[in-house]
């Protein structure tokens, strides 16, 4: 069952804080509406990593729909395009 607490609670942070761990997240509402959450650290860095995942993805994707769309270069033409075989 979710942890939801009137943001009034906030007057006392330090026990709102202590009821928020990985496993439990306290939402705080304001007027009666859900209107916030409180995470740890850790599940913040967790969604960080996921949404550089999904951006990476999503390029990816991208990438590969256009290198059908346009077509594939082989590898001594990428060498040649970045200038790689200069050095």
């Amino acid at each position: 069952m979710p942890n939801i607490k009137p943001i009034s609670d906030l007057r006392n942070y330090t026990e709102v804080l202590k009821e928020v761990d990985t496993t439990k997240r306290v939402y705080l509402t304001r007027n009666g509406h859900v209107e916030y959450g409180i995470l740890t650290m850790a599940e913040i860095d967790e969604l960080d990593r996921y949404r550089a995942a999904y951006t990476l993805f999503a390029k990816l994707q991208k990438a590969e729909e256009r290198a059908v769309r346009e077509g594939w270069i082989d590898a001594d033409d990428l060498e040649q395009e970045l200038g790689a075989g200069d050095i």
